[in-house]
């Protein structure tokens, strides 16, 4: 234990020789962390799972490019309306008894969604599923930002993004053993049920372990204070920090006492009926879905069978894609305390709109066989190198990024309301891209990679113009009484 105090206290000053210098007990932030982020691994898991079963799906139940799209998409439904439950249901029963709901939501949809005798009780599987996705959504980055120290608390909200494309990338991996083993996702595989069902039916064993793991871990600080446990939740600050818990739990009562509680109506405010700073992570949650980065997750083994490769192939450059993902979620979590949220989002913005235009540019110029675009000769590698830098750019800005920011720009009054509310906005854009989707496509796979590219050059200017930079701050300092995040002054040095 000393040695991750003392390992804490090097990294944690949150301005060089500051008398106010933050000591922390970094191994058990991040475990607290890291718990809370398994929901973020279902959450990618749960929502890629469909990418290896998209077509066997389509065969086996006769459905067409609408219906399809809707079948895919129909979990963000349930995950909108599961954000925007979580936030309220966590300020009443508090962060780790959703946890718990959202784990048994999950076992629900892996088990349902695995035994679906047709599209309409698949998709009522799937929104459950996504219930359980939405609540993961709020819960994780609102607990991480509770119990975090502040000079860490961008890199352990990171651990968010980094369990959702872990997610993913399990999601994907298990997809590709398992077709492969049976012969493909519409052949036989485990007990006689067919591949694309074991695939489902594997997240099982996550989502049982989530609710497990929940039960170990203690309630925010912020909750328990709510509450009247004041001794509790100075024990939960005391096995974090090593300083300042007496100041950190009197600012905790201090917001507490003066507000009622988190409710929609807080988030009224001047700027077209809500807080300025309400519509920042609105627009922010809408840009990280308007590019584009869910179609690859749920559509990419669909799509590159579309234009010529086979489904191992498809399958293979897919999992290849989401370690990709992993790879550039880690150098994200390295560098954001220290680079900033503003900067990599705009960085990931330019990225995006270059490798973007690169796709949309080749799907919008190859000869057309049978009415698809095929990639032949050096078409196909350079549209699998745009697709991955597209990723890389992604996954180094706008992916941790944006959970993080949400996570932490809120103010104790409104931050489950609010992170209610833009992951919600989160999901009906998700759901948005992934049911128009296959209908763009079927119009021109140019015409869909065209519009992804231009969202990703108008995020550019409204980072520019509209999101400040707020690494270092404590909570509370971020946004004045009107709503609007603070710039009057400069966020402190973090010392590496």
């Amino acid at each position: 234990m000393a040695h991750d105090q003392g390992s804490a206290d090097q990294s944690s000053s949150s301005s060089s020789g500051s008398p106010d210098e933050e000591r922390y007990n970094t191994s058990r932030a991040v475990l607290l962390a890291a718990v809370a982020a398994l929901g973020g691994f279902l959450f990618g898991f749960d929502t890629a799972v469909i990418n290896g079963a998209v077509t066997a799906i389509r065969e086996e139940f006769g459905m067409g490019s609408g219906l399809t799209g809707f079948a895919v998409a129909s979990a963000l439904l349930g995950c909108a309306l599961g954000a925007w439950l979580a936030g309220r249901l966590a300020d009443r029963q508090g962060r780790v008894r959703v946890m718990m709901l959202a784990s048994a939501l999950f076992t629900i949809s892996a088990i349902g969604s695995g035994l679906a005798q047709g599209p309409w009780d698949l998709i009522l599987w799937r929104v459950i599923g996504g219930l359980g996705v939405g609540a993961a959504s709020v819960i994780a980055p609102a607990y991480i930002a509770e119990i975090s120290p502040a000079s860490i608390r961008g890199r352990l909200g990171s651990l968010q993004q980094l369990a959702i494309v872990i997610g993913i990338f399990v999601a994907l991996l298990s997809n590709y053993f398992i077709a492969t083993s049976a012969g493909g996702a519409g052949q036989p595989s485990l007990f006689g049920l067919e591949a694309w069902r074991v695939m489902f039916m594997t997240e099982l064993i996550p989502a049982v372990a989530y609710g497990l793991l929940a039960l170990t871990i203690p309630e925010s600080p912020r909750y328990l204070v709510s509450q009247g446990e004041d001794r509790t939740a100075r024990k939960v600050l005391g096995s974090v920090l090593r300083s300042g818990i007496d100041e950190r739990l009197r600012e905790i009562k201090r917001t507490v006492s003066r507000e009622t509680r988190s409710s929609v109506r807080d988030l009224k405010g001047p700027a077209l009926g809500l807080l300025p700073i309400v519509w920042v992570g609105i627009l922010l949650s809408l840009f990280q879905q308007f590019v584009g980065i869910n179609v690859i997750f749920y559509y990419s083994s669909a799509l590159w069978q579309q234009v010529g490769f086979s489904e191992e192939d498809s399958m293979a450059v897919t999992v290849i894609t989401s370690v990709t993902n992993i790879v550039v979620t880690l150098i994200a979590i390295a560098f954001i305390d220290k680079v900033g949220r503003r900067r990599l989002l705009l960085t990931g913005s330019a990225g995006m709109f270059v490798s973007l235009g690169a796709l949309a540019w080749i799907f919008a110029t190859a000869p057309l066989e049978d009415g698809e675009p095929a990639l032949t000769g050096t078409a196909g590698t350079v549209a699998l190198i745009a697709a991955n830098l597209f990723v890389v750019f992604f996954g180094m800005s706008w992916g941790p990024t944006v959970w993080v920011l949400l996570g932490e720009m809120f103010t104790n009054r409104i931050r489950a309301s609010a992170l209610g509310v833009a992951a919600g906005a989160q999901w009906l854009g998700n759901f948005a891209i992934s049911t128009t989707f296959p209908i763009l496509a079927d119009a021109g796979l140019g015409i869909a990679y065209g519009l992804y590219t231009t969202f990703a050059l108008l995020s550019f200017f409204f980072v520019w113009l509209f999101v400040p930079e707020t690494k270092g701050r404590q909570l509370e300092d971020m946004v004045d009484t009107g709503g609007r995040v603070r710039r009057d002054r400069p966020a402190p040095a973090t010392p590496g």
